[in-house]
């Protein structure tokens, strides 16, 4: 029988750790349960002893920081603790000291008449607009710990999403990283000593190392204006697309390259977002300006006001989102049979979860036809300097190439 490791709570805010026999993850929560303890984490004890060797990514300390949060604090409400109860146990077993102090200030609001919702928006760099939304909905239907539920589940996939993207991207910069490097070294190190060579040894050189000589040459003796260029160069373009004009036109241009990598991105997440909010029991148009702040690219987000307006005149979503032009057919479909049969939230969802993985495999292909091109470019640099230098060493020695 598989072997699970546990961090629990018990009621009176003190932590347990151990390991439990069960045949699954959830069996082992259950039993946890109920042997009067509250489980916090449930993970297979295999994963436990690979974590060591595991290189894992961190991204966005903040963000893990507050899916913690809201796991721990989703099984004790759903343990049936009370509020206060759950955050002054959250308090006292915070390991983070940001996160320990923010559990404190949010407790405090609470103690003295405020709402949690308000709490919460009182720390917008550790809970965004869509989080306080949700618990503000959860609060007025009196479902609390079920939104905190849906914001787990929507926190880990938009994690886990986030991470296969920014992994996916390692190898390629690494290339970039080492090739560049590479370029770097021969230009400005390795061909000025075959630059002297050739001067001493006299004769006509070839048109292609003449080019590349008196480019290193001019790499050698003025590098510093070249890296005042590429800066300069830098500055300018990110003052541009800090603008609204500029990030519209970065965005219209990726939009261009990766159409349907883009696509299903912000199609995943803005499906995920609405569809969460929607079941949150947030309103429709609160829902689409939430939603629409999720999504980066600017032309997509920037057609979402249309959709907004259909809402408004009681179109629903379905037909105004096939007007943008901007999502997947098979999105708006599904969709559409959500608006049709009243089960919008669920389809949403459905259809976060499909782009999702559709992304995952289309990150993959991309991955696949970059990683090679990107070798080929290097090598073709780098062949084109080597073969530059050996066309000169065989023309001076009158060698046949």
């Amino acid at each position: 029988m598989p072997v699970f490791t546990y961090r629990a709570t018990t009621f009176e805010g003190a932590i347990v750790e151990g390991v439990i026999d069960a045949p699954d993850a959830q069996a082992a929560t259950e039993r946890l349960k109920n042997s009067g303890v509250i489980p916090l984490k449930v993970s297979s004890a295999e994963q436990a002893k690979k974590k060591p060797f595991h290189i894992s990514l961190r991204i966005g300390g903040q963000k893990d920081q507050v899916l913690t949060f809201t796991t721990e604090l989703s099984s004790l409400l759903g343990a049936g603790l009370p509020l206060d109860r759950s955050l002054n146990i959250l308090g006292e077993i915070s390991a983070d000291r940001e996160m320990k102090g923010v559990i404190s200030e949010i407790l405090s609001s609470i103690r003295e008449g405020g709402s949690f919702s308000d709490a919460l928006q009182k720390h917008p760099s550790m809970f965004s607009t869509i989080y306080v939304n949700m618990v503000r909905a959860g609060e007025a239907g009196g479902v609390i710990d079920a939104v905190l539920d849906q914001l787990n589940e929507f926190l880990e996939s938009a994690k886990e999403l986030k991470e296969s993207v920014v992994s996916a991207m390692i190898y390629p910069s690494i290339l970039v990283l080492t090739g560049g490097i590479s370029i770097i070294v021969l230009m400005t190190y390795i061909l000025p000593r075959f630059s002297v060579i050739f001067d001493e040894l006299g004769g006509s050189l070839p048109v292609a190392t003449k080019l590349l000589l008196a480019l290193s040459s001019f790499l050698s003796s003025f590098w510093w204006i070249f890296l005042l260029a590429v800066a300069g160069l830098a500055i300018g373009l990110r003052a541009f697309i800090n603008t609204e004009k500029g990030r519209y036109a970065r965005d219209r241009l990726l939009l261009r390259l990766t159409g349907e990598l883009i696509r299903n991105l912000e199609t995943a997440r803005f499906t995920r977002t609405l569809g969460t909010l929607i079941k949150s029991g947030v309103p429709m148009l609160q829902a689409l300006v939430n939603a629409k702040d999720v999504i980066s690219n600017r032309v997509i987000a920037q057609s979402i006001d249309a959709v907004m307006k259909g809402a408004r005149e009681g179109r629903g979503i379905a037909a105004p989102l096939a007007q943008t032009k901007g999502f997947p057919q098979l999105a708006l479909s599904m969709i559409k049979v959500g608006e049709e049969t009243g089960q919008l939230d669920v389809m949403l969802l459905k259809v976060a979860q499909t782009y999702e993985k559709s992304l995952r495999t289309e990150i993959r292909r991309f991955m696949g036809i970059l990683e090679p091109a990107m070798i080929l470019i290097m090598g073709a640099v780098i062949g084109f300097i080597v073969i530059s230098m050996l066309m000169a060493i065989f023309s001076i020695t009158e060698l046949p190439f």
